[in-house]
This record gives C-alpha cells, sequence and structure tokens, in this order.
C-alpha cells in the first residue's frame, strides 16, 4: 500500500513541476512579447519627438532620420533607430536644452524599455535551454525571443 502511495505521490510531484515549467514558459514569452510592444511604442514616440525638434528647428536630419524609423521595416529597424540616436546626439550640441527636453526624455523612455525588453528577452531564452523545456518541446508555439539591439539611445542634455 505504502509503496502506490509513493508512486501516486511521485507522479503528482512531477506532473506539477512540469506544468508549472510549462507556465513559466508561456508567461516569460508572453512578457516578453508585451515588452517588445513597449518598447516599438517608445521608439514611435522618441520617432514623432525627433521629427517634431526637427520641424520647430529647421533640422532636416532629424526629420528624414525620424521618417526612417517610422516607416522602416522589422529587420531594418534597428539601423535607423541607429541613425536617429546620432542625429540626435548631433542635436543635443547644437539646440538650447530646452528645445530638446521633449526628445532627452523620450530617448530614456526608450533606453528604459529597451534594457527590460533586453531582460525579459535573456529570460526567455535561459528557460529555453533548459533540458526539460526541450525534451518536452514546451516552446513549440513560441517564436524564438530575439533582441532589440540599438546604442544607447540615452542623450546627455547640458544644463545651463
Amino acid at each position: 500500500m505504502w509503496f502506490v502511495v509513493t508512486v501516486v505521490a511521485l507522479v503528482v510531484a512531477i506532473a506539477t513541476y512540469v506544468t508549472w515549467t510549462a507556465a513559466r514558459v508561456d508567461r516569460l514569452h508572453a512578457r516578453a512579447l508585451a515588452a517588445f510592444s513597449a518598447l516599438d511604442a517608445q521608439s514611435i514616440r522618441r520617432a514623432a519627438a525627433a521629427a517634431e525638434l526637427g520641424e520647430r528647428e529647421g533640422m532636416a536630419e532629424a526629420q528624414v532620420a525620424a521618417r526612417a524609423v517610422l516607416a522602416a521595416r522589422p529587420d531594418d529597424r534597428q539601423t535607423a533607430e541607429n541613425d536617429l540616436t546620432r542625429t540626435l546626439r548631433l542635436a543635443v550640441a547644437k539646440f538650447d536644452p530646452a528645445a530638446t527636453a521633449a526628445v532627452g526624455e523620450a530617448s530614456r523612455r526608450l533606453a528604459l524599455a529597451r534594457q527590460v525588453h533586453t531582460d525579459l528577452v535573456r529570460d526567455a531564452q535561459a528557460v529555453r535551454r533548459r533540458p526539460l523545456v526541450r525534451l518536452l518541446r514546451l516552446t513549440r508555439h513560441h517564436p524564438d525571443p530575439t533582441f532589440f539591439d540599438i546604442d544607447e539611445p540615452t542623450l546627455d542634455i547640458p544644463t545651463r
């Protein structure tokens, strides 16, 4: 009798662990997708702020770089973001800090969103490498999360 109870308890424990692991895999992938959506939204907000700065201050390079981010395909988005960051760093040096405050704030928010996304992608990739997850193919319904590799988007806005 004790043997049967022990086997049943062991099966329940293993099933509970596998269920918990599957839920963790699903949760991490959902959080990584949500973080990418937030990152995308912050990227669009920064591009809009950069386009407005370029319009207001007459800086055509900022307008062109911002439009490139807004129109970029997903494969080209990282390159367009890096070009916009370089352009905005030049703009910060040229203009009054009050004029670039909105772009600076949007850049800080983009940096934070990128950090959150990077952390969640790293966690999702780590759980994907676990032997039990690979053995039971618990990630078969989820695309492999990828990093959004861009230069540090924060801008050093001098105070005058």
